[in-house]
């Protein structure tokens, strides 16, 4: 019996602490339509030697946009979030009903004989009134302002056959034991990266953008196991 209630106790722990919801994640895998793609091919250059512009590594007259798997091309991220939304609602109801009803019915015209009946569902009248309502207020309001800017480098993992590039990047720094992660990736078009070889991360389908920071700041900002066992299991 006390190994029946002991694993009792275990499963409700467990399951309780399972209800517990985890702390937001991200994967910065690629998505499967990526996966389900195949590479776009690339024809064999033909030989020009004649050419202004040549096909070495170091050409005179080249292009500096990222064009080739394992390019470099530069992220400005630029994210801004505003949100504010008002909500009200007003409900009520009301309801009454009356239910009445004598034991005798009179079925001539007599009028002494009326007045006796009268009397009579006045003593034993059976009456039932109810009277109800109900009513409910509520208001809310949420606001939120956030923005986040850097600038990140990330290389071409794969040209898809759409000619569209899927990018991958990530920075790492390390600043008085205070560690900033950052990383991203998604797919641009060839068409969106400027002169410069950069691109803004508004351009960037389905954009996957991760930031966070590990040390002494982010785990006092976190709570306790212990505080996060109690919650999951305290049903009010």
């Amino acid at each position: 019996m006390r190994k029946a209630l002991l694993l009792s106790f275990v499963l409700i722990l467990f399951m309780g602490c399972s209800m517990h919801p985890v702390d937001p994640k991200i994967t910065m895998k690629a998505p499967k339509y990526v996966d389900q793609l195949p590479p776009k091919v690339n024809d064999t250059p033909r030989s020009n030697p004649g050419s202004l512009f040549g096909q070495g590594d170091n050409p005179l007259f080249s292009d500096l946009k990222a064009m080739h798997i394992n390019d470099i091309v530069t992220v400005v991220i630029s994210e801004n979030i505003a949100q504010s939304s008002n909500a009200k609602r007003n409900l009520s109801k009301a309801s009454k009903d009356n239910l009445g009803g004598g034991i005798v019915t009179s079925a001539g015209g007599n009028g002494a004989v009326n007045s006796l009946v009268s009397k009579i569902n006045g003593v034993t009248n059976i009456g039932l009134t109810t009277d109800s309502s109900n009513s409910f207020s509520g208001t809310g309001t949420n606001s939120r302002d956030e923005k986040f800017t850097t600038t990140i480098s990330a290389r071409i993992i794969k040209i898809l056959s759409s000619g569209n590039y899927f990018i991958e990047g990530s920075r790492e720094l390390l600043l008085n034991g205070e560690k900033q992660i950052i990383q991203i990736s998604g797919v641009i078009r060839p068409y969106d990266i400027d002169q410069a070889n950069t691109i803004d991360s508004k351009y960037i389908a389905d954009a996957k953008i991760l930031y966070k920071t590990e040390g002494d700041i982010d785990q006092s900002m976190k709570k306790p196991w212990g505080s996060k066992m109690l919650e999951s299991i305290w049903p009010f």
